[in-house]
Protein backbone atom coordinates (compact mmCIF):
# COMPACT_ATOMS: atom_id res chain seq x y z
CA UNK A 1 0.00 0.00 0.00
CA UNK A 2 1.62 3.46 -0.99
CA UNK A 3 2.21 5.86 2.08
CA UNK A 4 0.68 9.04 2.31
CA UNK A 5 3.02 12.05 1.28
CA UNK A 6 2.73 15.61 2.13
CA UNK A 7 4.95 18.06 0.61
CA UNK A 8 6.95 21.14 1.17
CA UNK A 9 8.16 23.57 -1.34
CA UNK A 10 10.97 25.72 0.33
CA UNK A 11 10.77 29.42 -1.45
CA UNK A 12 12.99 31.20 1.11
CA UNK A 13 16.23 32.87 0.78
CA UNK A 14 17.16 36.43 -0.18
CA UNK A 15 18.11 34.92 -4.06
CA UNK A 16 21.47 36.98 -3.67
CA UNK A 17 22.58 35.98 -7.07
CA UNK A 18 19.50 37.35 -9.21
CA UNK A 19 20.11 40.91 -7.89
CA UNK A 20 18.43 43.43 -8.68
CA UNK A 21 15.77 41.34 -10.20
CA UNK A 22 15.17 39.92 -6.54
CA UNK A 23 15.48 43.16 -4.76
CA UNK A 24 11.84 43.55 -3.64
CA UNK A 25 10.50 39.95 -5.14
CA UNK A 26 10.62 36.38 -4.60
CA UNK A 27 13.12 34.57 -6.61
CA UNK A 28 10.73 32.06 -7.14
CA UNK A 29 8.01 34.40 -8.33
CA UNK A 30 10.48 35.00 -11.13
CA UNK A 31 8.92 34.17 -14.18
CA UNK A 32 10.42 30.65 -16.29
CA UNK A 33 9.26 31.75 -20.07
CA UNK A 34 5.18 31.88 -19.29
CA UNK A 35 4.75 30.98 -15.50
CA UNK A 36 5.72 31.92 -11.78
CA UNK A 37 8.68 29.96 -11.29
CA UNK A 38 7.30 28.12 -8.17
CA UNK A 39 4.47 26.25 -10.41
CA UNK A 40 7.15 24.22 -12.16
CA UNK A 41 7.58 22.38 -8.43
CA UNK A 42 4.02 22.85 -7.71
CA UNK A 43 3.47 20.74 -10.41
CA UNK A 44 6.39 17.86 -9.10
CA UNK A 45 4.37 17.56 -6.28
CA UNK A 46 0.75 17.25 -8.15
CA UNK A 47 2.26 14.41 -10.46
CA UNK A 48 3.13 13.06 -7.51
CA UNK A 49 -0.34 12.43 -6.14
CA UNK A 50 -0.08 15.03 -3.16
CA UNK A 51 -2.76 17.50 -2.74
CA UNK A 52 -1.91 19.12 0.58
CA UNK A 53 1.05 21.39 -0.13
CA UNK A 54 3.00 23.75 2.29
CA UNK A 55 4.82 26.78 0.69
CA UNK A 56 7.66 28.46 3.05
CA UNK A 57 8.96 31.54 2.41
CA UNK A 58 10.74 34.80 4.02
CA UNK A 59 8.57 37.30 6.44
CA UNK A 60 8.88 39.45 3.39
CA UNK A 61 7.61 37.35 0.67
CA UNK A 62 5.02 35.12 1.97
CA UNK A 63 2.13 37.35 1.20
CA UNK A 64 2.67 37.56 -2.46
CA UNK A 65 2.79 33.99 -2.20
CA UNK A 66 -0.79 33.73 -0.63
CA UNK A 67 -1.90 36.05 -3.13
CA UNK A 68 -0.83 34.04 -5.99
CA UNK A 69 -1.64 30.69 -4.74
CA UNK A 70 -4.78 31.47 -2.56
CA UNK A 71 -5.78 27.91 -0.69
CA UNK A 72 -5.10 25.94 -3.62
CA UNK A 73 -8.63 25.25 -4.60
CA UNK A 74 -8.30 26.68 -7.96
CA UNK A 75 -5.72 23.53 -8.65
CA UNK A 76 -7.57 20.87 -6.33
CA UNK A 77 -4.91 20.64 -3.79
CA UNK A 78 -5.15 22.44 -0.35
CA UNK A 79 -1.77 25.30 0.27
CA UNK A 80 -0.57 25.44 3.93
CA UNK A 81 2.28 28.78 4.68
CA UNK A 82 5.00 29.35 6.86
CA UNK A 83 7.79 31.74 7.33
CA UNK A 84 11.50 30.81 7.48
CA UNK A 85 13.09 33.82 9.69
CA UNK A 86 16.66 33.08 8.35
CA UNK A 87 18.10 31.02 5.41
CA UNK A 88 19.05 28.20 8.40
CA UNK A 89 19.22 25.24 5.98
CA UNK A 90 17.14 22.97 4.04
CA UNK A 91 16.54 20.44 6.79
CA UNK A 92 14.60 23.11 8.77
CA UNK A 93 11.96 23.08 6.75
CA UNK A 94 11.08 19.71 8.56
CA UNK A 95 11.21 21.55 11.63
CA UNK A 96 9.29 24.14 10.33
CA UNK A 97 6.49 21.98 9.14
CA UNK A 98 6.23 19.36 11.91
CA UNK A 99 2.35 20.16 12.96
CA UNK A 100 1.77 20.21 8.85
CA UNK A 101 3.44 17.15 8.52
CA UNK A 102 1.60 15.41 11.77
CA UNK A 103 1.91 11.47 11.03
CA UNK A 104 2.25 11.26 7.24
CA UNK A 105 5.53 10.82 5.01
CA UNK A 106 6.82 13.86 3.29
CA UNK A 107 8.42 15.37 0.12
CA UNK A 108 10.44 18.26 -0.06
CA UNK A 109 11.12 20.43 -3.60
CA UNK A 110 13.16 22.97 -4.02
CA UNK A 111 11.20 26.05 -5.36
CA UNK A 112 13.56 27.04 -7.50
CA UNK A 113 14.45 23.37 -9.38
CA UNK A 114 13.05 22.83 -13.16
CA UNK A 115 12.63 19.27 -14.14
CA UNK A 116 11.12 17.52 -17.03
CA UNK A 117 11.58 14.51 -18.98
CA UNK A 118 10.29 11.55 -20.36
CA UNK A 119 8.11 9.06 -17.60
CA UNK A 120 9.07 11.42 -14.56
CA UNK A 121 5.87 10.40 -13.76
CA UNK A 122 6.58 6.59 -13.12
CA UNK A 123 9.47 8.21 -11.49
CA UNK A 124 7.69 10.18 -8.78
CA UNK A 125 5.20 7.09 -8.57
CA UNK A 126 7.91 4.53 -7.62
CA UNK A 127 9.20 7.38 -4.48
CA UNK A 128 5.65 7.50 -3.42
CA UNK A 129 5.17 3.89 -2.95
CA UNK A 130 7.38 3.19 -0.36
CA UNK A 131 6.91 4.35 3.07
CA UNK A 132 9.99 3.46 4.72
CA UNK A 133 13.42 5.34 4.37
CA UNK A 134 14.23 7.94 1.82
CA UNK A 135 14.94 8.44 -1.87
CA UNK A 136 16.81 11.04 -3.10
CA UNK A 137 17.34 11.87 -7.16
CA UNK A 138 20.70 12.07 -9.02
CA UNK A 139 21.67 13.85 -12.43
CA UNK A 140 24.83 13.59 -14.38
CA UNK A 141 26.77 17.17 -14.47
CA UNK A 142 30.01 18.18 -15.93
CA UNK A 143 30.72 20.43 -12.34
CA UNK A 144 29.81 18.23 -9.65
CA UNK A 145 32.14 20.20 -7.44
CA UNK A 146 28.96 22.64 -7.13
CA UNK A 147 26.45 20.53 -5.61
CA UNK A 148 26.35 17.54 -3.36
CA UNK A 149 27.12 14.60 -4.97
CA UNK A 150 25.97 10.68 -5.02
CA UNK A 151 28.42 8.07 -4.84
CA UNK A 152 26.70 4.57 -5.52
CA UNK A 153 27.73 0.93 -6.55
CA UNK A 154 27.13 -1.25 -9.23
CA UNK A 155 23.44 -1.79 -7.92
CA UNK A 156 22.37 1.88 -7.23
CA UNK A 157 23.64 1.32 -3.85
CA UNK A 158 24.14 4.40 -2.05
CA UNK A 159 27.74 4.78 -0.27
CA UNK A 160 28.47 8.08 0.17
CA UNK A 161 26.88 11.55 -0.28
CA UNK A 162 29.48 14.86 0.12
CA UNK A 163 28.77 18.59 -0.19
CA UNK A 164 30.26 20.20 -2.82
CA UNK A 165 33.61 17.96 -2.25
CA UNK A 166 36.69 18.83 -3.76
CA UNK A 167 37.17 15.51 -5.10
CA UNK A 168 33.72 14.19 -6.23
CA UNK A 169 33.49 10.52 -6.33
CA UNK A 170 31.03 10.53 -9.19
CA UNK A 171 29.27 12.91 -11.17
CA UNK A 172 25.66 12.72 -10.42
CA UNK A 173 24.75 15.70 -8.14
CA UNK A 174 21.70 15.67 -5.42
CA UNK A 175 18.58 17.59 -7.25
CA UNK A 176 16.44 19.21 -5.15
CA UNK A 177 13.56 16.70 -4.93
CA UNK A 178 13.50 14.54 -2.00
CA UNK A 179 10.73 11.63 -0.48
CA UNK A 180 11.26 10.68 3.48
CA UNK A 181 9.41 8.63 5.78
CA UNK A 182 7.99 10.30 9.23
CA UNK A 183 10.94 10.03 10.99
CA UNK A 184 12.41 12.86 9.11
CA UNK A 185 10.47 15.21 11.76
CA UNK A 186 12.82 13.28 14.44
CA UNK A 187 16.54 13.35 12.57
CA UNK A 188 16.05 17.25 11.36
CA UNK A 189 16.07 18.18 15.31
CA UNK A 190 19.00 15.63 15.98
CA UNK A 191 21.68 16.68 13.51
CA UNK A 192 23.73 20.02 14.52
CA UNK A 193 24.08 22.62 12.27
CA UNK A 194 27.42 22.96 9.66
CA UNK A 195 30.15 25.56 10.20
CA UNK A 196 27.96 27.83 8.30
CA UNK A 197 25.32 27.25 10.61
CA UNK A 198 22.88 25.55 8.54
CA UNK A 199 21.03 22.47 9.12
CA UNK A 200 22.12 20.10 5.92
CA UNK A 201 20.34 18.68 3.85
CA UNK A 202 23.02 16.43 3.26
CA UNK A 203 23.68 15.44 7.00
CA UNK A 204 19.73 14.56 7.27
CA UNK A 205 20.46 12.46 3.89
CA UNK A 206 23.84 10.55 5.83
CA UNK A 207 21.75 9.89 8.55
CA UNK A 208 19.03 7.78 6.51
CA UNK A 209 22.39 6.77 4.72
CA UNK A 210 23.95 5.00 7.79
CA UNK A 211 20.58 3.17 8.92
CA UNK A 212 20.92 1.82 5.16
CA UNK A 213 17.50 3.68 4.44
CA UNK A 214 18.32 5.97 1.82
CA UNK A 215 17.67 5.45 -2.02
CA UNK A 216 18.87 6.70 -5.04
CA UNK A 217 17.04 7.14 -8.55
CA UNK A 218 18.97 8.04 -11.43
CA UNK A 219 17.11 10.70 -14.29
CA UNK A 220 18.78 9.63 -17.30
CA UNK A 221 20.02 10.99 -20.78
CA UNK A 222 16.40 12.59 -21.84
CA UNK A 223 15.78 14.26 -18.56
CA UNK A 224 15.86 18.07 -17.51
CA UNK A 225 17.49 19.13 -13.81
CA UNK A 226 18.07 23.07 -13.76
CA UNK A 227 18.52 24.73 -10.49
CA UNK A 228 17.34 28.52 -11.45
CA UNK A 229 18.90 30.38 -9.42
CA UNK A 230 21.13 32.15 -12.07
CA UNK A 231 20.05 34.65 -14.71
CA UNK A 232 21.83 32.22 -17.10
CA UNK A 233 20.02 29.41 -15.67
CA UNK A 234 16.68 30.66 -15.75
CA UNK A 235 17.07 32.12 -19.40
CA UNK A 236 17.89 28.30 -20.08
CA UNK A 237 14.89 27.06 -18.45
CA UNK A 238 13.05 29.81 -19.83
CA UNK A 239 13.80 29.39 -23.99
CA UNK A 240 13.41 25.47 -23.14
CA UNK A 241 10.19 25.95 -22.01
CA UNK A 242 9.27 28.02 -24.86
CA UNK A 243 10.78 25.38 -26.90
CA UNK A 244 9.02 22.45 -26.13
CA UNK A 245 5.76 24.20 -26.09
CA UNK A 246 5.96 25.87 -29.13
CA UNK A 247 6.68 22.78 -30.84
CA UNK A 248 4.38 20.32 -28.92
CA UNK A 249 1.48 22.56 -27.97
CA UNK A 250 1.09 22.09 -24.56
CA UNK A 251 2.31 23.49 -21.16
CA UNK A 252 4.63 22.16 -18.99
CA UNK A 253 3.39 23.03 -15.38
CA UNK A 254 0.02 23.74 -15.90
CA UNK A 255 -1.90 23.68 -12.96
CA UNK A 256 -5.59 23.86 -13.85
CA UNK A 257 -4.30 21.07 -16.43
CA UNK A 258 -2.97 18.84 -14.40
CA UNK A 259 -6.15 18.92 -11.47
CA UNK A 260 -8.24 18.47 -13.93
CA UNK A 261 -6.50 15.31 -15.74
CA UNK A 262 -6.04 14.06 -11.72
CA UNK A 263 -10.00 14.71 -11.58
CA UNK A 264 -9.01 16.81 -8.92
CA UNK A 265 -11.80 19.99 -10.09
CA UNK A 266 -14.68 19.72 -12.13
CA UNK A 267 -15.30 21.32 -15.18
CA UNK A 268 -17.18 24.53 -13.26
CA UNK A 269 -13.57 25.28 -11.31
CA UNK A 270 -12.23 24.97 -14.60
CA UNK A 271 -14.07 27.75 -15.97
CA UNK A 272 -13.91 29.94 -13.64
CA UNK A 273 -10.02 29.70 -14.57
CA UNK A 274 -10.88 30.30 -18.09
CA UNK A 275 -12.08 33.65 -17.01
CA UNK A 276 -9.74 34.76 -14.42
CA UNK A 277 -6.71 34.40 -17.02
CA UNK A 278 -8.78 36.07 -19.65
CA UNK A 279 -7.01 36.47 -23.24
CA UNK A 280 -3.79 35.71 -21.85
CA UNK A 281 -2.05 32.95 -23.92
CA UNK A 282 -2.19 30.63 -20.65
CA UNK A 283 -6.08 31.48 -20.22
CA UNK A 284 -6.50 30.45 -24.14
CA UNK A 285 -4.74 27.50 -23.64
CA UNK A 286 -7.00 26.36 -21.03
CA UNK A 287 -10.11 27.36 -23.43
CA UNK A 288 -8.52 24.90 -26.22
CA UNK A 289 -8.57 21.90 -23.51
CA UNK A 290 -12.25 22.47 -22.39
CA UNK A 291 -12.54 22.64 -26.07
CA UNK A 292 -11.16 19.33 -26.75
CA UNK A 293 -12.83 17.25 -23.92
CA UNK A 294 -16.36 18.70 -24.49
Amino acid sequence: MAATYKGIILAGGMGTRLRPSTTSISKQLLPIYDKPMIFYPISVLMLSGIRDIMVISTPRDLQQYKDLLGNGSAFGVNFSYAIQEKPNGLAESFIIGEKFIKDDNVSLILGDNFFYGQNFSSFLTDATKDSDGATIFGYQVLNPKDFGVVEFDSKKNVLSIEEKPKKPKSNFAVTGLYFYDNDVVDIAKSIVPSERGELEITALNNVYLSNNKLKVSLFGRGFTWLDTGTHESLLEASQYVHVIEKRQGFKIACLEEIALQQKWINETTFIESISYYGESDYGQYLKNILEKNS
